[in-house]
């Protein structure tokens, strides 16, 4: 019987496992995982997890099942704590230290890693936010009511510091760049999104590279590069992450910003395919290659990486419009498509003037509409997120714009709609 091994314990891992079983798979299963949790939420321990509770209590922590169900219902062996340290696609075996784990299809799921600034390793107080330890260490220091700095403005960074503003704590943003989330949603909208942490009273400098991390035993400060001293109990580090792909060394699989595969998210190598944050492959609804760091990227991809390694004859290209969300302040941040454009246009909201109000920017790419950034547009986004899709023409998206912002307004007044 077909063996399939689902490295990661992630998302992607875990839609990998139900998708085998929804398909009909009857196969052993086997889950390897690098952390001793089973499956968990991860975007809730930037958010959920570190606010602020009536009782003070820890909030549930995000699993998405129980041990019982995975074992027994899905049939799953969980093989956790351990990292795989291993690939030999000619034995078609995985290596988890010195267990040898046989597959006939394998799905690699292992996300990315943080990344940490050298020399704080060894200084208590430093964190990332990328698993559950870390953010249960994160929301201890913040009931304590440390002295925060996150060095990093990108998502993660910002949401942790928003929820470190909910404690009523100290906070000061530290960003290397002068505008932050370029990478994210361009330069353009990059500075308008950030003016949210003025507007809540975050501390937020750019320009700033950070020299060292100083303390004895615990952080102490912060030393930025133009000699800024900022103390510091707690530091959170944010400044991205890099696919998890180490163990792969020697395995023949192609690396570039993860692992490189194709429509079907196959990397070239028989019976092994990638999901998640480490998969670096054709995205055909937008014509180019991608790795997207999502929640909705990975769900979708384990489940359609599982199918196509269990049926690869009949495997099915994955193509989508990328999306994603962020909470600042009670501000919902969403983004579809790909901010690479030839030019963004705001077209409705001033992010000049509205502290909490909606606006919405368009991304245009030749004639056509390639992304859509709302914020407190929830009731929008998901309809450019479909025109993307349906490959509209520009004038086509403005049109529609004017419509909506017309109708929105209209609301606001009174008006019937």
């Amino acid at each position: 019987m077909t063996h399939l091994v689902v490295v990661g314990a992630s998302l992607a891992g875990l839609r990998a496992v139900e998708a085998a079983r929804k398909a009909g798979h009857d196969g052993p299963i086997t889950l390897i995982g690098a952390e001793e949790h089973l499956p968990y939420d991860r975007p809730p321990l930037s958010k959920e997890f570190l606010a602020v509770t009536d009782d003070g209590s820890e909030p549930q922590r995000p699993f998405f099942r129980e041990h019982s169900h995975l074992t027994d219902e899905l049939g799953v062996e969980l093989v956790l704590g351990a990292p795989a340290t291993g690939l030999d696609p000619l034995a078609r075996v995985v290596h988890v230290g010195d267990r040898a784990i046989s597959y006939d299809a394998l799905v690699i799921a292992t996300g990315a890693d943080a990344r940490g600034i050298p020399g704080s390793e060894t200084l208590a107080g430093v964190h990332v936010v990328r698993s559950l330890d870390d953010s249960v260490a994160v929301r201890a220091a913040l009931d304590a009511g440390a002295r925060t700095v996150v060095i990093g403005a990108g998502f993660i960074g910002s949401e942790v510091a928003s929820s470190a503003k909910k404690w009523g704590v100290d906070v000061t943003i530290v960003e290397a760049l002068a505008t932050p989330l370029v990478r994210a949603t361009g330069s353009e909208m990059g500075h308008a999104i950030a003016s949210l942490h003025a507007r809540n009273g975050t501390t937020l400098l750019c320009g700033n590279g950070v020299a060292a991390i100083e303390g004895t035993t615990a952080v102490e400060r912060v030393v930025l590069d133009d000699g800024t001293v900022l103390p510091a109990d707690l530091v959170i580090v944010g400044i991205g992450v890099t696919p998890n792909v180490g163990w792969l060394a020697g395995s023949g699989l192609v690396i570039d910003n993860g692992i490189v595969c194709d429509e079907h998210l196959f990397t070239g190598v028989p019976g092994v395919y990638a999901a998640g944050d480490v998969a670096n492959w054709f995205n055909p609804a937008l014509g180019r290659r991608q790795r997207m760091e999502n929640w909705t990227a990975a769900a979708e991809q384990g489940a359609a990486a599982a199918r196509n390694a269990l049926d690869p004859g009949n495997a099915k290209s994955y193509g989508t419009v990328p999306y994603f969300w962020s909470d600042w302040y009670d501000v919902r941040i969403q983004f579809v498509g790909a901010p690479e454009a030839d030019e963004v246009r705001l077209v409705e909201g001033d992010p000049e003037s509205e502290a909490t109000g909606r606006w919405v920017a368009l991304y245009r790419e030749g004639d056509r509409l390639i992304g859509a950034l709302t914020v407190n547009g929830q009731s929008e986004i998901m309809k450019y997120r479909v025109m993307i899709a349906r490959g509209v023409t520009w004038d086509e998206a403005l049109e529609h714009a004017v419509r909506r912002a017309d109708l929105h307004a209209a609301k606001l007044a009174g008006a019937p709609a």
